[in-house]
């Protein structure tokens, strides 16, 4: 039994070290110097004698029971485990674009080496990730001006059920006991020039009833994330996320996710999720205890994604001239009339760039209100044209 996970973070890990266990051939690959994911960067310190890791290795199609490898080439399998992980998503608004604003996932990466950019920051955006980002910049000396969570706490009280499931993650806020009196809800920035950063107070729709002036020189913005599915863009999904059932499967039969590609709920879930695809990949019953994690765990998930989503009201930050596509210098009001996605692009050449639109596609479909089709492209990541013309006829 081949198996074959793209991925190496805590989902990847543990797929990759079950299925070994369980006595398949399994290649991890990984587009990363060293395991971890974003979660642990580089500091898994992972080693099974069962699992070929290929690190610095690239995936860029799924087609059949083979995966296509820049570098490496052709990679077959049994079955696959994609354990992609996810990215930020900012909300755009006028200065975005300028220095001195980068994604929360980013300040965090560069603090985990050291690294804080600017000694007063402001993290602003949803969702419980801005609480460890604001810690590890404080931690590291910079000035905590202000953690601003657009959303209200009071979202929550509806979540009884998956809170008291999850009771293990209400003693994690102790962690971040520093932090927490720099914390205001329903609080947003909406603007930023220079050093001086607009601050503003929110109705429950995100629509700014009082604003105010900050100095900051770094702004870390983050509205949840979005999950890398690129690689299996035909699997049955819900909203944003790869659907799978029981026991990890996608609509592709020997394909499995694990992770935040299913849905966005921590590195517990993901590592519970791992376990349960790589031992159904290798052909053996998931483990009951991981079974139940994952169950407690996805409806942390839900709930996180109710108490957190994204509210309407962002779209009235914007002026006109905010870029709304910073790759192809698209502003807002370079946006077309479109009927779909594919129209959008081809008229105002938003999510053309560099980043196929993992940045701005959703944003510019929720302001126009074309429909957001997932970025199902074929093709998962860039690649020369040269790779594709060296393919054997066979494959091109």
């Amino acid at each position: 039994m081949r198996v074959v996970v793209v991925g190496a973070g805590p989902a990847g890990m543990a797929a990759a070290r079950t299925a070994a266990d369980a006595g398949a051939e399994v290649t991890m690959v990984d587009s990363e110097p060293e395991a971890g994911g974003q979660y642990l960067r580089g500091r898994a310190r992972f080693g099974h004698a069962g699992v070929t890791h290929l690190k610095n290795t690239e995936a860029w199609l799924v087609e059949g029971d083979a995966l296509h490898l820049r570098g490496p080439g052709l990679l077959r399998f049994d079955a696959l485990v994609v354990a992609t992980g996810a990215y930020d998503r900012p909300l755009p608004f006028p200065g975005w674009d300028g220095p001195g604003v980068i994604t929360a996932g980013a300040a965090q990466a560069l603090a985990k080496q050291g690294v804080t950019l600017a000694e007063r920051v402001i993290v602003t955006g949803t969702g419980p990730f801005l609480l460890p980002v604001a810690t590890a910049l404080q931690d590291l000396g910079a000035t905590l001006v202000g953690v601003y969570e657009a959303s209200s706490p009071t979202r929550w009280l509806r979540e009884s059920r998956a809170v008291l499931a999850n009771r293990h993650k209400i003693g994690e806020l102790a962690g971040y006991r520093k932090v927490l009196p720099r914390l205001e809800t329903r609080t947003a920035v909406i603007a930023k020039h220079g050093d001086r950063v607009t601050v503003a107070k929110l109705d429950s729709r995100w629509r700014p009833v009082g604003h105010r002036t900050e100095h900051a020189d770094l702004v870390c913005v983050g509205y949840g994330f979005l999950p890398r599915t690129d690689l299996v863009p035909h699997a049955r999904r819900t909203g944003d996320f790869l659907d799978v059932d029981e026991r990890q499967r996608t609509s592709i039969g020997n394909v499995y996710a694990a992770g935040e590609v299913t849905g966005i709920g921590g590195a517990d879930l993901a590592e519970a999720e791992g376990v349960v695809a790589g031992a159904a990949a290798a052909g053996h019953e998931p483990p009951a205890k991981a079974v139940e994690a994952v169950r407690r765990g996805r409806l942390f998930a839900g709930a996180l994604a109710r108490a957190h989503e994204v509210q309407p009201g962002w779209r009235t930050w914007l002026n006109p001239d905010t870029t709304v596509c910073r790759c192809e210098k698209v502003r807002l009001e370079d946006l077309t009339d479109a009927t779909s996605m594919r129209e959008l692009k081809l008229t105002s050449r938003v999510a053309m760039g560099r980043c196929q639109g993992r940045i701005c596609a959703r944003n510019a479909a929720e302001l126009t209100g074309v429909p957001f089709d997932g970025q199902r492209r074929v093709i998962a990541v860039p690649i020369p044209l040269g790779e594709l013309a060296d393919l054997p006829e066979e494959q091109s």
